[in-house]
Parts: C-alpha cells; sequence; structure tokens
C-alpha cells in the first residue's frame, strides 16, 4: 500500500517537476547562452562515468582493512595518488601526526550471580570473503579511557538525558555502577559522556536486535540486518567540544606541533567503555532484576527487561597503546584558469574501521570517478574556471582528523580562497540526501531537476519531493511540501569531513549521497565488506554513477560560473524559520512547565497509573521568565530587507564580487565561539551538545533554552542577532560597491 501510495506521489511530483522545469530553465549564476554550453559541458562528464569502473574501485580499495595508521592504510593513500596522476590531476600526500590508540586488552565477564565471559569477536563467514582477514581491529569503542572495574550493572535504555531522569524518578542511583545502553537514537559518544555525567564508572553499548537485527528483517548473510555476533566499532571522542587530534586543538598536527597531555584533552573521556554483540549483551541483560523496564525501553531479546541494580555484577578491563601515527591525506588539484586562487574543494575519506566497502568507499568511488571524468575533459581542451581541489581524507573515522588538521593548518588560505566545499561519504540504492549551506539550496535544486534516478526513471529532485510528502507526519505538512518547487536541503550537524569547512572557517558546504532502500545492520563491522554491498547496497553500482552526476555537477557549475551560484534568499528564508521554532520552543517550555508544575501539585502522577506509583513524582521546575527575541527579529528583517531581489542587483564582472559572496557566509562565525565549546563558531549550525551527528540549528540559543539556562539564553540570542546583521550589513555592501 505504501509503494503505491509513493509512486502515485511521484507521479503527482513528476508533473510538478515538469511544469518548474517548462517554466523555469535558467541556471543560477549563468546567461541562457552560458547555461547551454555548461548543460553540455556536463552531458560530456555523464559520458565518462562508467558504473563497472566504479564497482571495481569499490572491491580494490575495500580488498583488505585499511584503518588510520595501518600499512594498508598507507597503501589505500598511495593507490588513490596513483590514480589522481594517471587521470592527470596535479597531486600529493600530505601527511600529519595524530593520536590513535589501539587495543591492548579487552575484557567484559560477568561475576555474579552467574559466570559469562564476553565472546568479543565477530566470526568470519564462508560467505564473506573478506571476513578472515589479518589486520582486522577488534572490536572497541575509539577514545575509551583505560580502566580495570568490578561493579553492579543498570540498563539505561538508549543512554539520553531523558533516560537518567526516569532512572532518578525510579530511584535508580547509577553512581558508581556500569551502565549498558543500547545503540541508536543518538551519537554513540552521547551515551559514555551522559553515563560519565551521572558518576558511572563503565559504559558498555550494544546493538539491540529491535533496531537492526532480526526484528528489522533477516540478518546477515541470508539477509542484510546484523546478526547476533555483528559488532558497531567507533569513536566517541567529544567531538561537539572539538574534532580532530584531541592534542592539537586549533593547530595542524605536524610533526612539530604543540600537544596538550593527553590526560587534559577536554574532548576525551575519562570512563572505560566498550561497544558488544546482542548475542553477549543478552546474557548480562537476562541476569538483571530490579524494575521492569518500561515499554519504550524494551528490546527484541526473548526475555523480560530489567533495569537492575541488584546482584548482576561485571567486570571491564580495557587497556590501550595510546601512540601517535600517520594520517595521509590525498590531495589532488586541477589549476582554474580564470580564477586560480578561488578553490572548490570536494572530499571523501578514505579510512575505514575495517574493510569499508559502504563506508567510505563507495562514495570515495564516486569521487574518484568525477575525477576520472574531468580529467577527460581537459584532454579534450576543457579548461576549469577556478581550481579544483579534491581530496581523500584519512582518519575520519576516530574523529574527522585528517580533515580537521588539514583545515586548520591552512585554516587562512582557506577562508581567503575556498569557495565551497563538497562533500561525501558513504552511498547506496535511494534517494537524494542533501544538507549544507542554505544560501546553496536553489543551486542543489537545479542540479537535481537534471538527473534521472536509475530505479523510476523520473529526476532525483521529484524522487526526494514524493519521499518527503510521503514521510510528512500530517496531512497540513504533506501539502506543504507537495506544493514546494524543489526539496528543502537539511541541516549540518556533524559526522564527517564537513564540520571543520562549515562550522570552524565558514566556508559555505554540501553533503550530498543517496540511501533509503539499502538498511542493514554491517555499519563499523567486519561485513562492511564488498560481498555485502553487491547483494544489499548497490548492487549495479548505478548509483555511484548518480552520485558521481549529482556532485560533478554541482562542482562543475560551481566552478565555472561567472557570478557564484548563492541564493541568499534561501539563507533569509530558512533562518527565518529556526527563529520561528525557538520562540515556539519558548512558548511550549513555558506553558508544559505550567502544566506539569500544576499536575504535581495535584498528584496526578502518582494517580494515573499503577506502574506511576513505584515512581517519584517529577520535581517542580522553575517557571521559564520572558525570553526577548526581539533582536532575532529585528535582525532578520534586516536580512529579509537586503535579501529581497539580491541576485538581480549583482553587477556580473565586478572585480571582488565572487570573492565577497563565498566570504559571506564567513559573517555568520562568533569570535568566541559557542558556550563551552568555542572551537565551534557558526550561529547557525553545529552538532548538538547532546545529539552529536544531530544537528542544533542557531545553537546557542536552542540549547540555552533546552537546557533551562535562560541568561545564557539572552546573551546568545544577542550573539546570532549580531552575525546576522552582520551578514545582512555585508550583504548590502555587496550590491552598493
Amino acid at each position: 500500500m505504501k509503494k503505491t501510495l509513493f509512486y502515485r506521489l511521484l507521479a503527482v511530483c513528476v508533473c510538478a517537476s515538469g511544469t518548474v522545469l517548462a517554466q523555469d530553465k535558467k541556471m543560477l549564476g549563468y546567461t541562457d547562452s552560458e547555461a547551454a554550453r555548461q548543460q553540455q559541458l556536463e552531458a560530456r562528464f555523464d559520458q565518462h562515468l562508467s558504473s563497472t569502473h566504479i564497482g571495481e574501485a569499490i572491491k580494490a580499495l575495500s580488498a583488505k582493512p585499511h584503518h588510520i595508521g595501518s600499512a594498508q592504510g598507507k597503501a589505500v593513500a598511495e593507490d588513490i595518488l596513483q590514480r589522481f596522476k594517471s587521470y592527470g590531476w596535479d597531486a600529493e600526500i600530505v601527511t600529519y601526526q595524530v593520536l590513535f590508540p589501539t587495543p591492548k586488552e579487552r575484557l567484559l565477564e560477568m561475576t555474579g550471580p552467574t559466570s559469562y565471559k564476553a565472546v568479543l569477536k565477530e566470526p568470519a563467514l564462508r560467505e564473506d570473503a573478506t571476513s578472515d582477514q589479518e589486520g582486522q581491529l577488534p572490536t572497541y569503542n575509539c577514545w575509551s579511557a583505560d580502566g580495570d572495574v568490578t561493579a553492579p550493572l543498570v540498563f539505561v535504555n538508549y543512554g539520553l538525558p531523558e533516560d537518567y531522569e526516569y532512572l532518578e524518578r525510579a530511584g535508580v542511583d547509577v553512581k558508581g555502577k556500569i551502565v549498558i545502553a543500547k545503540y541508536g537514537r543518538s551519537w554513540r559518544g552521547t551515551k559514555p559522556k551522559v553515563a560519565q555525567e551521572h558518576g558511572a564508572v563503565g559504559c558498555i553499548i550494544y546493538s539491540d536486535p529491535k533496531d537492526d537485527g532480526y526484528f528489522a528483517g533477516d540478518v546477515y548473510p541470508q539477509g542484510a540486518f546484523k546478526n547476533e555476533y555483528g559488532v558497531q566499532r567507533g569513536s566517541i571522542m567529544d567531538m561537539v567540544i572539538y574534532p580532530g587530534d584531541p592534542l592539537t586543538p586549533n593547530e595542524g598536527s605536524t610533526a612539530t606541533a604543540k600537544r596538550l597531555d593527553r590526560l587534559q584533552a577536554p574532548n576525551l573521556l575519562k570512563i572505560p567503555v566498550l561497544p558488544i554483540s546482542y548475542h553477549d549483551a543478552a546474557p548480562l541483560l537476562k541476569a538483571l532484576d530490579g524494575p521492569v523496564a518500561p515499554d519504550a525501553w524494551r528490546g527484541a531479546l526473548p526475555f523480560t527487561y530489567h533495569i537492575g541494580p541488584g546482584k548482576t555484577k561485571v567486570h571491564l578491563k580495557l587497556a590501550f597503546d595510546w601512540q601517535i601515527r600517520p594520517c595521509h591525506n590525498v590531495i589532488a588539484k586541477m589549476k582554474g584558469a580564470e580564477e586560480p586562487d578561488q578553490w572548490v574543494v570536494r572530499g571523501n575519506h578514505h579510512d575505514a574501521w575495517v574493510n569499508g566497502a559502504a563506508d567510505p568507499i563507495s562514495g570515495l568511488a564516486a569521487l574518484l570517478e568525477e575525477a576520472k571524468a574531468i580529467g577527460a575533459l581537459v584532454k579534450e581542451g576543457f579548461k576549469p574556471r577556478r581550481t579544483l581541489v579534491y581530496c581523500a581524507w584519512d582518519g575520519e573515522e576516530p574523529g574527522l582528523m585528517g580533515s580537521t588538521e588539514w583545515v586548520e593548518d591552512h585554516a587562512a588560505e582557506l577562508q581567503e580562497k575556498a569557495v565551497v566545499y563538497v562533500n561525501s561519504d558513504s552511498n547506496g540504492r535511494g534517494f537524494l540526501n542533501a544538507s549544507g549551506s542554505h544560501a546553496l539550496e536553489t543551486l542543489i535544486n537545479q542540479v537535481g531537476r537534471d538527473i534521472i534516478d536509475p530505479q523510476t526513471k523520473v529526476s532525483i529532485l521529484a524522487r526526494r519531493q514524493a519521499a518527503d510528502v510521503l514521510r510528512a507526519a500530517t496531512v497540513k505538512q504533506k501539502k506543504e511540501k507537495l506544493s514546494r518547487q524543489g526539496i528543502a536541503i537539511n541541516a549540518m550537524g556533524s559526522g564527517s569531513d564537513y564540520s571543520s569547512f562549515l562550522q570552524h572557517l565558514g566556508v559555505p558546504s554540501l553533503d550530498l549521497g543517496f540511501g533509503g532502500e539499502d538498511a542493514g545492520g554491517e555499519y563499523h563491522s567486519i561485513y562492511d565488506s564488498y560481498d555485502n554491498y553487491i547483494r544489499f547496497k548497490d548492487p549495479t553500482f548505478s548509483y555511484g554513477v548518480v552520485l558521481s552526476q549529482t556532485a560533478g555537477h554541482t562542482v562543475l557549475r560551481i566552478a565555472n560560473a561567472v557570478t557564484l551560484p548563492f541564493d541568499f534568499r534561501k539563507l533569509y528564508e530558512t533562518a527565518n524559520g529556526y527563529v520561528n521554532e525557538l520562540t515556539a520552543l519558548a512558548a511550549d517550555l513555558r506553558e508544559s512547565t505550567a502544566l506539569e508544575n500544576q499536575l504535581i501539585r495535584e498528584n496526578k502522577y502518582q494517580l494515573a497509573t499503577d506502574t506511576a506509583k513505584h515512581l517519584l513524582p517529577p520535581v517542580p521546575r522553575a517557571m521559564v521568565p520572558y525570553i526577548d527575541f526581539s533582536p532575532l527579529q529585528n535582525a532578520l528583517a534586516a536580512l529579509d530587507t537586503v535579501t529581497q531581489g539580491f541576485t538581480g542587483k549583482l553587477t556580473t564582472g565586478k572585480p571582488q564580487l565572487n570573492k565577497q559572496l563565498y566570504q559571506a557566509e564567513q559573517q555568520l562565525l562568533s569570535s568566541k565561539g559557542l558556550p563551552s565549546r568555542p572551537w565551534y563558531k557558526h550561529t547557525l549550525y553545529a552538532p548538538g551538545f547532546y545529539t552529536g551527528y544531530g544537528v542544533k540549528t542557531i545553537p546557542g540559543v536552542r540549547e540555552a533554552l533546552e537546557q533551562r539556562r535562560w541568561k545564557e539564553a539572552g546573551e546568545q540570542i544577542d550573539a546570532a542577532a549580531a552575525a546576522i546583521n552582520r551578514l545582512a550589513r555585508y550583504l548590502q555592501t555587496v550590491t552598493t560597491r
């Protein structure tokens, strides 16, 4: 039924898209004649793309484990270097020296009421040719502290702040305990961070089969989902403080860089943390007693979930080597013919936790195919107007290290020269996913309207819009999305290599990829392999070609535009929507606090259900004061005025115009950065302090409201308003000089 509805919606979106195309085939930043030539160039570019070649690259580059610092990681970087050179690019390997710990000892055992020693290993499968290779990193969470602790066990659901609020009401204290949390609902590093804040001495993270195991579908190798031994490796660096080498914040991690003492690094946690399979989690959870977990906490394992604590004790012992290791970025350049000091930067990482066919090689293979096609165009006589810089980053998995160190090392030059950064990561079958600076939203819609989805044979834009309509929660939202001429791109949080470009330097950025019909449980396991990829991700590699087209057209369109294709009206509309959300959030907090306090006074919580009788009532909260949003609203009014018809006010060919356009985003940076994390300077976009990968928009204000820090909320309203006013004044100057 859902599929039938989707195709009906798709037909409607195709009709709407066709109407838009018939009305407007213009290309932002181009005259009609320039647009025609650019479309011819993009068509020639497409002819040089090969799904077969992309598949061969995925197979070759994921043939062996290749994590940062390994011999095979260096071999992959050298392979990529030779590919760029063979395509005609000027390429080099740029190496940084970064901290990267690997395990020396891992032990997890239940010592009471019964004994169990965790397996902590993923078995090889005959259906997966690379699953038995030497050189695999063991299952671990990078940046866990060393530790040897024995303590009672407590189940904390997904380990979110609200889960600990429930535990407090249930009379369960995690201080001095080891907690076990499910993967999901937040970035993995948030779980031990919140556990540590509440006094836990250790943290175990497992993947429940309800989320990505047998409850979701057949398990690997029969199906795509996580089998009982699968484990998600991953970083738990507190990247919301800062990413990159934890010992060299704000400075490139060169051989001579000044380094912090590791134990003083503010983005490293102090407790031992270990990921495990649901095979290893089941005996621990089954042994728990204490209160029965509430409905929303229960997973799909075949027993009753309890919270603890009680007689169940576990022993967790971890030790790491804490070595400085080489981080090999591959940087390739194609010099611009007319504006060589304006750079269009494109990137995807090459390091993996193990083989990494999906994450990251599927995205990297698409990037390399773009580079091959551009090289072929150059051999045919094409010269890009601006310099193209294609990057294969190392060290993304432990904490965006390769990209962050390169950005910090070249910060001044990038703020001077970088027009845009276009990122990708893993890629699969399905729908266009696009996020980034909202002044680039019109560009992405215009690129997407001209690229055909290989499965449905309509534009990737129409298919994305149909999916958005189908997924909308209300009829009103469905109608709003259906009436849009195009799609809204998402805001950027963190979790991939765009973070340092956008959120630290203010370089306009995009993140592109495809997915939604490639779900599975292989993420960061030994089963993220070529064999898995060709069965469940993108068997024909056709979405690799579509990613090459989408990112390649975007890069070429920016590189060749006489006037850069920024639409600051879209930025205004998006920021205005964010402020409306914040005013609604403040009003909702005020009303909900008043209602909750009334229910507490009237003892309604204890009368509600039998279960509630076993919980302490919530503690009454202080009332929400009046929050004055007028500085933000006034700043937006100024931005509204200056962005109305902004593109039509630009004088094509005016000296320095394009540089002024791409440096406009830097006006949204705050010199002081965000509260408690000054590395993040963008006032519109940041990863959430307790969500990690998940974005918080106008983060200084939003998080102050969510965490009920009212004085800080007022200060951050002023800071965000000052940034928006700077942008408005700057754009006004651009049109009048």
